[in-house]
């Protein structure tokens, strides 16, 4: 076996691991805390593929920003009690399971290897190619997400606004 592989079966073992922290645990800050190390462990599998730009990004805007969201909300609700866990939840997402477990193996056993696979990866992940995708072929959706993001800052400053 190779020490690549090796690598990748303990990283990806960690990630389900910290994926199934975030569904079972009953503590909310506990969960975000676990979706943390979740999503740390996702920019850790981009840096193996040979996209680093991927792996920052995932550090700082999912693992460092939204998750800083996250908590902010939890700690602003402040949930006191756990939620009752209903039994027709776990029937449905049991059966959702099991559904994506077939439907990934019947995807998995039907395709083969590429040829070479780190050629592939060489260009995507780049700064530059990202950059030249971002403001060629998707200009109007960053701009648009940009727009939303401001008024959403807006909303939110006028909202957390009080009045004395």
């Amino acid at each position: 076996m190779d020490a690549a592989v090796i690598i990748f079966s303990a990283i990806s073992v960690l990630l389900v691991l910290s994926s199934l922290m975030v569904v079972f645990l009953r503590n909310v800050v506990h969960c975000a805390l676990a979706l943390v190390a979740a999503l740390f462990l996702i920019a850790v599998l981009f840096v193996m593929l040979h996209a680093p730009m991927l792996g920052v990004l995932q550090v700082l805007i999912y693992a460092g920003a939204i998750m800083v969201l996250f908590l902010f909300v939890i700690m602003f609700l402040n949930p006191t009690a756990p939620e009752p866990r209903h039994k027709l939840w776990w029937g449905f997402g049991s059966l959702a399971a099991i559904l994506l477990a077939a439907s990934l193996a019947a995807i998995l056993s039907n395709g083969g290897a590429p040829e070479d696979p780190v050629a592939a990866t060489e260009i995507f992940g780049s700064p530059e190619m990202l950059g030249k995708s971002l403001f060629t072929d998707f200009v109007l959706p960053l701009e648009l997400a940009s727009v939303l993001l401001l008024v959403a800052i807006v909303g939110a400053v006028v909202l957390a606004k009080r009045e004395p």
